[in-house]
């Protein structure tokens, strides 16, 4: 036990001091990230006046397991299928600011005379906005209703995906020591074949498991479950050489596709928040304050680099994507911090040994600098856009009101284009798979059948089971949307589109001889003829298999249930927003949720009583209630506890009836809570009392005193039995009431 005395007081310390940090932090409205950060140099040998963590090895590893909770958690809120749905404006947006902020990150370093890694990893630290942070202070300041939010959010979604790319590349960076042209090409195919072939086998075997075993499926059954395929997809990114933090990350958005991903969220969360702390303490512990005197100037130069890059960057790339300009500034004006992923990337070139001592340091005070200005700078945004606004050439201002206008995305799409992203999709997907049966076979299947069979049989036998196991990839491969609408239409329209027809479907055979050759050659050294010749009849084999086909069509029909189950339950549940929402967003006017809280005083009334078209100029187009969803309610519907009515109003009317509606769950609190506590009582019926000969209905002790009687022990027997309204009570009878202490006190004195 003596070994584990110091791990065990470094971690008290380190939650004694999170925990006070996060009451002040909190009282000061400030993210809790911060709290830690301080919490965390309040712990370290570089603070004398408090005790110091002595351990800080162990400290580090428990960081790295909160590295890759916080990783896990985001990608459990990720979703591959919100990436799908964010649209052009946040990718557009999200690419321009990271590669103009990875611009200004090597220019400011470079300016200072910092080596090469330095320069590239703080690039890398100043292109990532902070998720955490900027929920926070929209919620904060009320803003979450407004239309500019939703598109923050989705740059967000596309930044954290980048974030990950990034750091595969940083890493490969670092090992290499320099920048490969054609390596980072190799690593990032090598990330894209492998989120490819993570995604989809995960997303159909986890699922389906799920679905399978969820009369098993306990809280704690799940927990356990989960938390091992994280650490199971640690393991393999490690393998093959990914970062642990990449795996976590995968695994949580395959998650986040299931049935159970809110379950899942939930049970994770405290563990999360553990490590998470443990994570943003060990941040703090590295702030040395010797090195933040010693390199102020960079600190200010790279804080001056986020406010003016994010915001000069950030408002170009919405306005590129084609926002309005107001939209462009409020979003640009919120992007102006650096957060976790900062620290993240900072602790990978730490662990890495490419990052200079200093580094770390700068980045953290930078962070919390960047954190504290958030909300003013978001606040700033309407102000500037107005100042901007009405100094604009009104050249200028026509010019961007007709490109913002002209960049709504078109709903017309081309046959051949639609016919060439699908074959190209399921080319690529399919690919992909029989690679990785491939390796499998070889690597474990083979010499294990080698090995038990002998030589000859075991190769024979190893060809067979490969080509099975990859032949409904390639039948898939090659025959999928031959017989499509698409492909009948252009068949149709013009004689001339047959040749290219042809000759896609052409190619997708060759692709799948190819690899046929490829199994073949590799297990039996033969001649290029019979190699060929054995590899076009196994295909055409494959092509013509009816069987081949149903099991094709049974894999895709379980991964789209897979993928679309979440939607469904989540539309027949009513916690799935209209189709007509994302189109409402492009208008002046869109669609936000309220919840109800249990306090509120609006629950109980009417619509009609509560007027509030007429007071705040909202409409209500649905209340969802548990699992049901009530579609443009009448007057005369109720809001009850719990509900969420979904509100369709500008900015500015949703800002005022969401702002009313915190008010009023805030203000029913009662004060007087604990003088409302109920006690239990006695008193005595003398022969003087008032009571005597009533029944306990005239006696008044319900409706004139409030008090509640529930037992009365007669004078004769002294046993307690049931109150009976009617029965007179007697001198000598002991009367048990329940009331406030005032009431009773009340009772009694009468």
């Amino acid at each position: 036990m003596s070994h584990l005395a110091p791990l065990i007081s470094d971690l008290a310390l380190i939650l004694i001091c999170a925990g006070i940090m996060t009451l002040v932090f909190k009282k000061l409205k400030q993210p809790l990230v911060l709290g830690y950060i301080v919490a965390g140099f309040l712990a370290s040998p570089h603070f004398t006046f408090t005790p110091s963590v002595t351990d800080a090895d162990s400290i580090k590893t428990w960081s790295d397991i909160g590295v890759i909770f916080l990783l896990f958690a985001l990608g459990l809120d990720f979703s591959f299928k919100k990436l799908m749905k964010v649209g052009g404006s946040a990718v557009i947006s999200a690419c321009t600011i990271i590669l103009c902020m990875i611009a200004v990150g090597i220019f400011v370093g470079w300016t200072f005379g910092w080596k090469q890694m330095d320069c590239i990893y703080l690039g890398g630290m100043l292109a990532m906005s902070s998720t955490t942070i900027i929920y926070k202070a929209f919620d904060d300041l009320g803003i979450r209703q407004q239309k500019f939010t939703g598109l923050v959010l989705s740059i967000l979604i596309i930044e954290d995906i980048l974030a990950i790319v990034l750091m595969v590349m940083l890493s490969t960076m670092a090992v290499s020591k320099n920048f490969e042209g054609m390596e980072m090409v190799g690593s990032i195919l090598k990330l894209v074949f492998f989120l490819i072939l993570w995604f989809v086998v995960g997303m159909y075997l986890i699922p389906t498991f799920l679905k399978r075993s969820r009369k098993l499926m306990s809280d704690e059954t799940l927990l356990i479950f989960s938390l091992g395929m994280c650490f199971g997809m640690v393991v393999l990114a490690s393998k093959v050489g990914f970062s642990p933090a990449f795996g976590a990350f995968i695994m949580g958005s395959i998650l986040a596709e299931t049935l159970d991903s809110e379950r899942i969220e939930k049970l994770v969360a405290p563990v999360k928040d553990l490590f998470g702390a443990i994570f943003f303490v060990s941040v703090g512990m590295m702030v040395d304050p010797n090195l933040i005197v010693e390199y102020i100037w960079p600190i200010v130069a790279i804080i001056v680099a986020i406010l003016l890059g994010q915001t000069i960057f950030g408002t170009a790339g919405v306005l590129l994507s084609g926002q309005s300009l107001k939209t462009s500034m409020q979003c640009g004006f919120s992007l102006t911090q650096i957060g976790e992923f900062a620290f993240i990337i900072a602790s990978l070139g730490v662990s890495l040994n490419v990052t200079s001592d200093f580094l770390y340091p700068i980045v953290v005070a930078v962070s919390v600098i960047t954190t504290f200005l958030t909300p003013y700078m978001i606040r700033l945004s309407v102000p500037a856009y107005n100042f901007v606004d009405k100094r604009m050439p009104p050249k200028w201002r026509n010019m961007i009101e007709r490109y913002s206008g002209s960049t709504q995305p078109a709903n017309y799409q081309s046959n051949w284009k639609s016919l060439i992203y699908a074959i190209i999709r399921i080319t690529v997907i399919y690919s992909v798979l029989t690679i990785a049966a491939i390796f499998i076979s070889f690597s474990f299947i083979l010499p294990l059948l080698v090995e038990t069979m002998g030589d000859k049989w075991g190769r024979w036998a190893g060809a067979a089971i490969t080509i099975i196991l990859i032949s409904p990839f390639l039948r898939a491969m090659i025959m999928k949307k031959n017989h499509s609408v698409e492909f009948k239409a252009l068949w149709k329209d013009s004689r001339f589109n047959h040749a290219p027809l042809i000759s896609v479907v052409i190619l997708r055979i060759v692709i799948g001889v190819i690899f046929v050759i490829y199994v073949i050659n590799h297990i039996f050294q033969a001649s290029v003829a019979i190699v060929v010749g054995v590899a076009i009849v196994v295909v055409l084999t494959m092509i013509f298999s009816r069987f081949l086909k149903k099991q094709s069509i049974l894999m895709e029909r379980t991964f789209v249930q897979n993928m679309r189950s979440k939607d469904m339950f989540m539309v027949y549940r009513g916690s799935k927003k209209p189709e007509y929402a994302g189109r409402l967003l492009d208008r002046d006017i869109h669609l936000t949720d309220i919840k109800i809280s249990a306090d509120s005083l609006w629950a109980g009334l009417t619509l009609m009583e509560l007027n509030l078209g007429k007071r705040f100029g909202v409409h209500v187009a649905s209340i969802i209630r548990g699992t049901h969803r009530i579609n443009i309610p009448g007057g005369q519907t109720r809001i009850f506890p719990g509900d969420t009515i979904q509100v369709i109003g500008s900015d500015s009317q949703l800002s005022a009836f969401a702002e009313h509606a915190e008010a009023i769950s805030e203000g029913c609190v009662d004060d007087d809570f604990e003088k409302k506590e109920m006690l239990l009582k006695q008193f005595v019926v003398t022969e003087n009392s008032k009571f005597v000969g009533k029944t306990i209905r005239e006696s008044g002790i319900r409706n004139k005193y409030h008090c509640l009687v529930v037992g009365v022990e007669s004078s004769d027997d002294m046993s307690l039995r049931q109150p009976d309204v009617d029965a007179e009570l007697q001198e000598g009878d002991i009367v048990w009431v329940v009331g406030e202490e005032s009431a009773l006190d009340s009772l009694f004195e009468d």
